[in-house]
């Protein structure tokens, strides 16, 4: 498998799974506990501030902000997108110079940052699975395998 096939892959993975988990809190809107609403506006929000500063943009976005379900919502729908077209015109290789959120100054290649962003939302998929079973919510399975199984 190609780099940019398993790029596309684990993109795809991650945004099933986002909008998965924003169409549970959906349904279960008065029982989501604050901790799970807090992880799931951060993991869509990183990627966002990711993405932008892979394309030399300034973050639109505190990586912690709250935002909507619906604005969520589009945002995953907006960042896949985005992730997708930086893997077809961005050279993986390339080192990219940005600011992390407390201003200090690093650089990563594209291919490290896009790798971030898939492990990064996988963690904190799998802290609202035990926030969520912790406070009596049904998580869903949000495991590769059995998306890739489906």
């Amino acid at each position: 498998m190609e780099t940019t096939d398993f790029f596309k892959d684990a993109f795809e993975y991650t945004y099933h799974f986002n909008q998965k988990l924003i169409q549970l809190f959906e349904n279960e809107k008065e029982a989501i506990p604050e901790k799970s609403i807090q992880l799931l506006n951060h993991l869509i929000n990183a990627q966002q501030i990711w993405n932008e500063r892979i394309l030399g943009e300034k973050p639109s976005i505190a990586v912690w902000e709250i935002r909507s379900l619906q604005t969520l919502k589009h945002s995953n729908q907006h960042n896949y997108n985005q992730s997708l077209s930086i893997l077809k015109t961005i050279d993986l290789s390339r080192k990219i110079e940005y600011k992390n959120s407390t201003g200090s100054s690093f650089s990563n290649s594209v291919q490290e940052i896009l790798f971030h962003i898939i492990n990064h939302a996988t963690y904190h998929r799998a802290q609202i699975a035990t926030d969520l079973k912790t406070n009596g919510i049904n998580p869903i399975n949000t495991d590769y395998i059995f998306y890739k199984r489906k």
